[in-house]
């Protein structure tokens, strides 16, 4: 089996269950980003040390299996999105509930940050750093981009404020804004 299949050659890519879009159409871009979204989380685990390890592997690695189910709901014909609900292959409101427990649980571990905070106070909380803010891109793309009733928008949400909650945690003390020296 080959990679290319040359059907992209022409500007155009399949839905899932039917039909073709320009690539830079709204689904295209908003799955585009998720994906790249779901690659910078994995850029995040690359560099978990023994610290928070498997722990946050294990968080993370939760996260990127749902953001498959929310780039099939992206990637589906908009009037056929149903069969996705039917094979469980889509976005759920419980998808959303566990991110937000996830958010909680996290949280009570440490004081987070009442101020901005200057992203950097070591590799892996840097890393998920980006992972969020490639999330937030995805979440605005995806508004283009999905059906009444999908839970992508708020799961891609909740999914920013959980990488910014495991950042803060990473970091340990965050450096806030006005710590930082104008000269």
């Amino acid at each position: 089996m080959k990679v290319y299949t040359r059907g992209g050659d022409d500007g155009t890519t399949a839905l899932l269950y039917g039909g073709r879009v320009p690539k830079d159409g709204p689904q295209p871009t908003a799955y585009g980003d998720v994906d790249e979204a779901q690659a910078a989380i994995g850029l995040a685990r690359a560099a978990i040390d023994d610290r928070s390890g498997p722990e946050l592997d294990a968080m993370l690695v939760g996260v990127q299996r749902d953001l498959w189910l929310v780039m099939a709901e992206l990637a589906c014909h908009p009037d056929k999105v149903d069969r996705l609900a039917e094979s469980g292959s889509r976005a759920t409101p419980a998808m959303v509930e566990a991110l937000e427990s996830l958010i909680d649980d996290v949280s009570a571990r440490f004081d987070p940050p009442t101020e901005f905070v200057v992203p950097g106070g070591d590799e892996v909380s840097a890393r998920l750093d980006v992972a969020r803010t490639v999330c937030r891109r995805a979440e605005r793309s995806a508004l283009a981009a999905v059906v009444d009733g999908s839970q992508v928008v708020p799961y891609l949400n909740r999914l920013s404020d959980l990488l910014w909650t495991l950042a803060r945690w990473q970091e340990g003390e965050s450096t806030i804004t006005r710590s930082i020296d104008a000269d």
